[in-house]
């Protein structure tokens, strides 16, 4: 079944908009292809390993690799050069760990709000993704979708805040958003 699988050509699927559910879309499809024996990559640009509740999940899984790559603070406008830098061995480290052949599906979260805050460009994001074994399904999340991703993409779904608790004045609850 794996091997079938791994025959296809994997596509490049975005998860963008102002609404929630970005990642835990992207989540879901790592679980989907964990119980059909996939590899799973999933690299989260901007947040640090603190303990996450699909940090935690993935952590219990054993064909999904998660590796929080994100620093311990909101990146600022202008961006310092430590969250360019951070930005950069993120998807250094994505690039090299799809290359490693170990990987069907690789997940690159958040990587699309790298590209909106200016830490990395569309540029270097979709020839880094160029280098890739041709059956890896590439997913990427974030707001900030800019023209050349979407051309560049397969699947582009756009997640639309229409209400959220947060305007409620109800901040974000373990297990539930984080």
């Amino acid at each position: 079944m794996v091997d079938e699988i791994r025959r296809e050509l994997g596509l490049v699927q975005i998860y963008t908009g102002n609404g929630k559910g970005k990642t835990t879309a992207a989540l879901g499809l790592a679980l989907r292809a964990s119980g059909r024996g996939l590899n799973i990559l999933f690299v989260q640009f901007l947040k640090p390993d603190v303990g996450y509740g699909e940090q935690i999940a993935c952590s219990r899984l054993d064909n999904i690799t998660m590796v929080p790559m994100g620093l311990d603070h909101f990146v600022s406008s202008p961006p310092a050069q430590e969250d360019i830098d951070a930005a950069h061995a993120a998807l250094k480290v994505s690039e090299d760990l799809i290359g490693s052949g170990k990987y069907d599906v690789a997940v690159l979260d958040e990587s699309m709000n790298a590209v909106r805050l200016n830490l990395i460009t569309s540029k270097e994001l979709i020839d880094s993704l160029n280098k890739r074994p041709k059956h890896v399904e590439i997913i990427l999340t974030g707001r900030g979708l800019t023209p050349e991703l979407e051309e560049y993409a397969d699947l582009v779904t756009e997640m639309k805040l229409i209400k959220h608790p947060m305007d409620q004045g109800i901040d974000a609850r373990k297990g539930i958003e984080y």
